[in-house]
């Protein structure tokens, strides 16, 4: 038989439990998150569009002038790059 002496087994308990009920909220919004998209695309709205604002609004506008600022300067260096594709094809 183990000996406990010294473990405050209720004071586990309180944390096992306060932590289960944390992970059932948890789940019951991310259902409710998924009713929320379901009813917007229901609606005719572009859920990835959406998903993609919220992520804009999490970030401060210096993140979103980077991040606008990187995406330019790949897609231009994309353009400007040769198409490898057809210089192998030919």
């Amino acid at each position: 038989m183990s000996d406990t002496v010294g473990i405050a087994g209720g004071r586990i308990r309180s944390f096992v439990e306060r932590i289960e009920q944390v992970e059932l909220e948890i789940q019951e919004l991310s259902e409710g998150k998924k009713e929320i998209f379901a009813e917007a695309k229901g609606e005719g709205f572009d859920v990835k569009i959406i998903r993609e604002i919220i992520k804009l609004r999490k970030q401060d506008q210096d993140e979103r002038d980077e991040h606008d600022t990187l995406l330019d300067v790949y897609m231009r260096a994309m353009d400007e790059a040769p198409d490898e594709t057809v210089a192998k094809a030919a």
